[in-house]
C-alpha cells in the first residue's frame, strides 16, 4: 500500500495463535489515541490489520484488506469520518463503528444516516468497545443478507421479464404456442450448456435468430 499515512499490520491469518475475534481497520488521526485504542483491541482479541489517521486512506485500506469492520473518528483529514463511511457502507465493504468527541444529536443522526452501525462517544470505557463492534458486526450481516437476497429476487424478476420477452417474440414473429416457446429456450440452453436467459438475450438483441426443430 502506497496511500501515505498507511501503516499495515500482518495479516491474522499469517499470525501465530488463535483465530482473532474479528479483523479491524483503525482510522484516529491522534496518534495517541489511536495506539491506545489498538492496544485495547488487540488485548481484547481483535486484530488491527490496518490503521491511518486519514478518512481518504481509510476507504483504501478498507477496500484491500476487507476487514470485518471498521472504526473512523469523526474529525480527520482527507476526509471526514462520515463521508467515509458513507463510502464504505455504499459498497458494503465493512461494518462501520464511529468514534467522536461530540455526542450532539445532529452529528450522531448524519452518522447513523451515512452508514454508521454504532457509535462511541471518547472518552470510552473499554468496556463499551467491545459490545458496539459485535453489535455493528451483527448488523452489518444482517444488512448484506438482506440486499443480497433482495439482489437475488430483483435477479429472478428481471429474468423472468426477459423471458417472458424472448417467449412473446418467438409467438409473434413464429407463430410458436407460449409452452412451445417456452420450450425452445429450454432446449436450446440445454444443448449449448448456457442459461435460458443467456438464449432469450440473444434473440430479443438480434445476435440469435430462431431456427425451428
Amino acid at each position: 500500500m502506497s496511500a501515505e499515512g498507511a501503516q499495515n499490520a500482518p495479516s491474522a491469518e499469517s499470525a501465530a495463535g488463535p483465530a482473532p475475534l474479528a479483523r479491524v481497520v483503525l482510522a484516529e488521526d491522534e496518534a495517541i489515541i489511536r495506539l491506545d485504542v489498538k492496544e485495547t483491541l488487540e488485548d481484547e482479541g481483535y486484530a488491527v490489520v490496518g490503521e491511518t489517521g486519514r478518512g481518504d486512506t481509510a476507504v483504501e485500506l478498507v477496500r484491500e484488506l476487507r476487514p470485518d469492520v471498521a472504526i473512523l473518528d469523526v474529525k480527520m483529514p482527507g476526509q471526514d469520518g462520515i463521508e467515509t463511511a458513507r463510502q464504505i457502507a455504499n459498497e458494503r465493504l465493512a461494518a462501520v463503528v464511529i468514534l467522536t468527541a461530540f455526542s450532539q444529536r445532529e452529528l450522531i443522526e448524519r452518522a447513523r444516516d451515512a452508514g454508521a452501525l454504532t457509535y462511541l462517544v471518547k472518552p470510552f470505557q473499554r468496556t463499551d468497545l467491545v459490545p458496539a463492534i459485535e453489535m455493528a458486526i451483527a448488523r452489518h450481516r444482517e444488512y448484506v443478507e438482506l440486499h443480497d437476497e433482495k439482489d437475488r429476487l430483483d435477479g429472478q424478476l428481471e429474468t423472468r421479464k426477459v423471458l417472458d420477452r424472448a417467449k412473446g417474440m418467438l409467438m409473434d414473429a413464429h407463430g410458436l404456442a407460449e409452452a412451445d416457446a417456452f420450450g425452445y429456450l429450454q432446449r436450446t440452453a440445454m444443448r449449448e450448456r448456457c442459461t435460458m436467459r443467456q438464449i432469450a438475450d440473444a434473440l430479443l438483441d438480434g445476435s440469435r435468430e430462431y431456427h425451428a426443430e
